[in-house]
C-alpha cells in the first residue's frame, strides 16, 4: 500500500484521482486545496488530513517523515500554471509525482523537471489517459500495421459547453491555463502524436477566447482539427452527458467511435504508473509544443486544409 498526498483536491479532476487511489488499494494520507469545498473526500478517504494552507500541508508531510511514516506519491490536480512549482515541491521532498496534463505550459520547463528528478531521486508521471483507451490502442495498431508510406486523412472535432464561470476563473486566463488548446485539447494532441508519430508542420486557422482550429501534419497523418467551448457551435446531435458535448474523430472518412470507455482510464493510468510503466516527462513534449505553437502562431486566413467547421463560424474565411 502506497501513501499518497494530493494537491488540488477541490478541483474538477480530483475525484478521478481519489477513485484511482482507492481502486488501486492505496491510501490518501493528506490533501491540500486553497478552497474548502472538499466533501468529496468523505466518499473515498474520510480519515485523510486536509489543509488550506500550503505551509501546514508541507509541515505535515515533514512530520510524517520524521515519525517514520514517509509518503510515497503526490497527486497533482492543481491549476495548470501551478503544476511546475508543485512538482518541484514534491521532488525536493523525494516524493514521486502523478500529475494531470498539461504537465507544464512551457516545453523548456520539462528539462527543469528532469534535472529535479535526477537531483532528488524521484520520478514524475503524467496522466495521458487516452493512450490507454482500447479504441485508441486499436487505431494505433492499425496505423502501425499499414504500409509505411501510408498517410491518413483525419478530422478531429471536439465541442463542449462552459458557463460564464469559465472566463472568470484561471481557465479563462491563457497565461495561467494555456487557453482552450491546453484546457480541452492537450489530451487530443497527445493522442494524435501517440498514434501518428512526430509533428512535421502546423497551421492555425481560427482563434478566439472560446475556439481554436487548425491543421497538423504528422509523420503518418494530415489532421484538420477544431476545438470549442462555445455552446453556439454545438450541432443538434451533441450528446447530453455530464455536459453537452460533441466529439468526433474521422479517419479516412470513417467515424472512430470512442465516446465510452473513459470512466476507468485514471485507474488504469495509476495501475501502469505503480507497476513502473507510467508516461514520463519526455512523453509530454510534443503536445505541449503544439499548444505553444497555437498560442504564438498568426492565424492563416487562406488555406486548403481548413476544418469544415471554420467556414461555418467565420464565412469570410
Amino acid at each position: 500500500m502506497k501513501r499518497f498526498a494530493m494537491i488540488g483536491v477541490g478541483g474538477y479532476i480530483a475525484p478521478r484521482h481519489l477513485k484511482a487511489i482507492k481502486d488501486t488499494n492505496n491510501e490518501l494520507i493528506v490533501a491540500m486545496d486553497i478552497h474548502d469545498s472538499v466533501g468529496i473526500m468523505d466518499s473515498y478517504f474520510p480519515d485523510a488530513e486536509f489543509f488550506t494552507d500550503f505551509s501546514q500541508f508541507e509541515a505535515f508531510i515533514n512530520d510524517e517523515k520524521l515519525a517514520g511514516r514517509p509518503l510515497d506519491y503526490v497527486s497533482i490536480c492543481s491549476p495548470n500554471f501551478m503544476h511546475l512549482p508543485h512538482i518541484q515541491f514534491a521532488l525536493r521532498n523525494g516524493l514521486n509525482v502523478i500529475c494531470e496534463k498539461p504537465l507544464v505550459l512551457q516545453s523548456e520547463n520539462l528539462a527543469t523537471i528532469e534535472r529535479y528528478e535526477e537531483k532528488f531521486d524521484a520520478k514524475v508521471n503524467a496522466i495521458l489517459q487516452l493512450r490507454l483507451h482500447s479504441i485508441i490502442k486499436k487505431l494505433r495498431d492499425k496505423v502501425e500495421a499499414s504500409p509505411p508510406n501510408k498517410i491518413f486523412d483525419v478530422d478531429l472535432t471536439y465541442m463542449t459547453c462552459r458557463g460564464k464561470w469559465y472566463e472568470r476563473s484561471w481557465k479563462g486566463e491563457p497565461k495561467k491555463s494555456g487557453g482552450v488548446a491546453a484546457n480541452i485539447g492537450i489530451h487530443f494532441f497527445d493522442m494524435l502524436h501517440f498514434i501518428f508519430g512526430d509533428l512535421d508542420y502546423s497551421e492555425l486557422h481560427f482563434r478566439d477566447e472560446k475556439t481554436c482550429a487548425g491543421y497538423l501534419k504528422f509523420k503518418r497523418a494530415n489532421v484538420k482539427w477544431f476545438l470549442s467551448i462555445d455552446s453556439t457551435h454545438l450541432p443538434k446531435n451533441a450528446v447530453q452527458g455530464e455536459k453537452l458535448t460533441y466529439r468526433s474523430i474521422k479517419v479516412e472518412g470513417e467515424e472512430i467511435e470512442f465516446s465510452g470507455g473513459f470512466n476507468d482510464l485514471h485507474t488504469l493510468s495509476y495501475e501502469e504508473i505503480l507497476s513502473g510503466n507510467g508516461y514520463r516527462v519526455a512523453e509530454n513534449l510534443s503536445a505541449i509544443q503544439i499548444v505553444e505553437s497555437i498560442q504564438k502562431t498568426e492565424v492563416l486566413k487562406s488555406s486548403k486544409f481548413k476544418h469544415p467547421s471554420v467556414q461555418k463560424i467565420d464565412p469570410e474565411q
